[in-house]
């Protein structure tokens, strides 16, 4: 807490001044009439008002609740459930989705996505992607969340350049009540679940918790996962005060599958190969290290207080502490002792400086948030002002659990140390104002201020230092008018920045923030149980920090500034009843993604490529559901994704291309209520793939110049890895209620 407060009063004049400025332009800016303003809202849906948008705000979003969740809740990570929304791509290092898994909106990579839980920041402070390996089974505890395409609206943490997802955990439940769900599936996949609520006790209190178990081989060779969890809260309410008390969070143990697979033979004819722990033994034989493995524990414990005073006037304060401990675990043949600080030795005459060992690469860090707002509402002004404070101090480390020759090391010398601290400073002031019955207006304000530095040397053994300070404006604002009960149009304008993360650092000491101005028109329909929504969107980028499709020795991606750049697209989306029992969900997003100019070192030389792709930006991403609901508690549904070709690079190089690709999964969910011991049995099952496509969903792409084949000439030699996703499986599930 002393560092909080000491942060917080840096520059307390100046961002007071701005506060103050913000709440005065905000104030004529306003939200929809209320059909009752003295309506009680449900009080755990405070947590994140501040970061959501509602179905009349100029935002583009999709909003999924616990129900859709549940129907295919069977172990797989979060952004494998959110992959049949518009303009959403996922993948999965092992290929079945669980363990490693990401998210790409739109294009943009999951570093660029905006992860809050509860309104409190989840993304990595330094990396800015988001690991939901880290919290298995999560989904079990989501009581609803928004996906926002675009900027959206300001948000706590690292800024959303192509999307922002905001979680709300379970919310308080008046009746007691149990669950035990298990589910089991190919690659002996299998989650257990077990989860209970006291209901409100004395009318006040509540305390409700989760259990998790999700184990699974992968589909990849070896890719194993183990993850562990636990959800607890505890509650007091009353009619104008909510008080929840919140821990949870993971153990993973992963075998490690980021290695993708380059050799193109195996792609096609062994594609479950995984090089991970790869090594010969001394007879020459190939063999693999059976602890290669991701080992690490995170621990979130958060406390929010949501007072409202009376029908104009509530308040929301949210504390957080996560603590995050572990490592990676590598077998590796032949390292160099200077690689190590490692001294020659000599035996029987022989000079050795190379050895075999099992290192360790550790992150041990603390990560602090203070969040707090302020709403006011009446029948045409809806507004909301405040701030966000976060602390993050990280230490990475290695060390040599074991070596052949081990030179003057001891046991837990770490052969390189290392410690970053991150404080990110945010105040924001939105508002949505109902100017008449046709139009409602929308305004946003956020000045972000973020300081990073770091000490120490990183896994090379190079001195790494980093002392930056960004300071960001983020304006927004956008309009609403309803043609008639059936139909409104929407336009906005956003700018977002977003500061540099620290593998950008690590590969270009002057990497450059990126900004991006984001302009949404929409039309939404919606009349009886029909709806249909279209957006239209022009992201213009400076400086936008691309994939440049390769990884750093850890798996992280490396990115590059692209100079100007633009997304432009347009998002259909459509819920349509066939009949009673038949419904259509079709969503389709047309897009093109260009770089405005790419110039590249190419065998020795400069080369101008012009206008090129964005890397991991399909033209034409599109999905449906057909949903038959024959009888009330049975459902059964048809899931299509289509992805259309995509390159890995920004050179649009034909060895980093990613072929389309179009899956089916089978989903049924069948409610058996009983009068006996449970309240129901709920049955589930899910098919992936069901047409056995082989495809590849995610890969990179590297380049490195040949200086020594022919010397004195400079060739460049290309080379790609892909990830195989599997091939058809199955997940069945039984939830017990009681």
């Amino acid at each position: 807490m002393k560092i909080l407060f000491k942060n917080l009063q840096k520059n307390n004049r100046q961002r007071l001044t701005l506060f103050i400025f913000f709440i005065s332009l905000c104030s004529i800016y306003g939200q929809e009439k209320q059909q009752d303003s003295t309506k009680v809202e449900k009080l755990d849906e405070v947590l994140v008002k501040a970061v959501r948008v509602n179905a009349k705000s100029p935002i583009t979003h999709s909003n999924v609740t616990k129900k859709q969740i549940a129907k295919r809740n069977l172990g797989q990570d979060i952004p494998v459930l959110l992959n049949f929304l518009p303009s959403v791509v996922t993948t999965t290092d092992a290929g079945a989705g669980v363990g490693y898994t990401g998210i790409r909106v739109r294009g943009v990579s999951a570093q660029s996505t905006n992860i809050t839980i509860n309104g409190i920041p989840y993304n990595d402070a330094e990396s800015l992607g988001t690991f939901w390996v880290n919290l298995g089974d999560f989904a079990s505890s989501v009581e609803s969340l928004q996906l926002q395409r675009g900027v959206g609206t300001s948000t706590n943490g690292s800024g959303a350049f192509g999307a922002s997802i905001n979680v709300l955990t379970d919310a308080v439940s008046k009746d007691a009540s149990g669950e035990i769900s298990n589910s089991f599936g190919s690659y002996n996949t299998r989650k257990h679940t077990a989860k209970f609520s006291t209901g409100l006790m004395n009318d006040h209190f509540e305390i409700a918790g989760r259990l998790s178990n999700i184990a699974s081989d992968g589909y990849v060779d070896r890719a194993s996962s183990d993850l562990k969890s636990y959800f607890l809260q505890g509650s007091y309410v009353d009619n104008n005060t909510l008080i929840k008390a919140i821990t949870f969070g993971g153990k993973e143990v992963t075998y490690q599958s980021w290695n993708g697979l380059e050799d193109l033979d195996k792609l096609e004819n062994d594609r479950t190969y995984n090089t991970a722990g790869e090594y010969e033994d001394d007879d020459g034989n190939t063999q693999f290290y059976d602890n290669e493995v991701d080992n690490y524990n995170q621990d979130h414990y958060q406390l929010h207080w949501n007072q409202r005073y009376n029908n104009n006037w509530s308040t929301t304060l949210g504390l957080n502490y996560t603590y995050g401990r572990g490592y990676f675990e590598q077998y590796k043949e032949d390292e160099d002792f200077n690689d190590y600080n490692f001294e020659d030795i000599t035996i029987g005459g022989e000079t050795i400086n190379t050895t075999d060992l099992i290192r360790r690469r550790w992150l041990d860090n603390d990560f602090y948030v203070f969040n707090v707002n302020a709403n006011y509402k009446d029948n045409n002004l809806n507004l909301i002002f405040g701030g966000s404070y976060s602390h993050y101090d990280g230490d990475h480390f290695g060390e040599v659990i074991w070596a052949e020759f081990a030179s003057q090391s001891e046991i837990r010398d770490r052969y390189y140390n290392g410690n970053s601290k991150k404080n990110d400073l945010s105040i924001f002031s939105k508002a949505n104002y109902r100017l008449n019955d046709k139009v409602s207006l929308y305004g946003d304000l956020q000045v972000r201020n973020v300081t990073y530095k770091t000490t120490g040397t990183t896994s090379d053994i190079v001195e790494f230092t980093v002392d930056k300070d960004f300071t960001f404006f983020n304006p927004k604002a956008g309009i609403t008018y309803d043609l008639n009960s059936d139909n409104s149009l929407y336009f906005s304008y956003a700018r977002a920045n977003r500061e540099p993360n620290r593998t950008d650092f690590e590969s270009n000491p002057n990497i450059e923030s990126e900004q991006l101005n984001d302009f949404e028109l929409g039309w939404r329909h919606k009349k009886g149980n029909f709806a249909f929504n279209a957006n239209a969107y022009y992201m213009l980028y400076n400086e936008q920090l691309v994939l440049s499709g390769q990884l750093d020795d850890v798996g992280n991606p490396i990115r590059t500034n692209s100079g100007k750049s633009y997304r432009l697209g347009i998002e259909l989306e459509a819920i349509i009843p066939v009949t009673s029992k038949l419904t259509l969900q079709p969503n389709m997003t047309i897009s093109t993604n260009k770089n405005k100019e790419t110039i590249i070192p190419f065998d020795g030389e400069l080369q101008n490529l012009g206008k090129t792709d964005i890397s991991f930006s399909p033209n034409l991403v599109a999905a449906n559901a057909i949903v038959f609901q024959p009888i009330r508690d049975f459902q059964i549904a048809l899931l299509s994704k289509y992805v259309g070709e995509q390159f890995m690079s920004n050179t649009e190089a034909k060895s980093s291309k990613l072929d389309s690709y179009f899956i089916n999964d089978f989903n049924l969910s069948y409610t058996l209520n009983t009068k006996s011991i449970f309240d129901s049995i709920v049955f589930t099952g899910l098919v992936n793939n069901m047409f056995n496509v082989k495809y590849i969903s995610n890969g990179y792409y590297y380049t490195y110049d040949d200086t020594w084949s022919n010397p004195g000439t400079i060739s460049t030699i290309e080379g790609a890895g892909f990830y195989p996703q599997a091939t058809t499986n199955f997940l069945l599930g039984m939830t017990f209620k009681f």
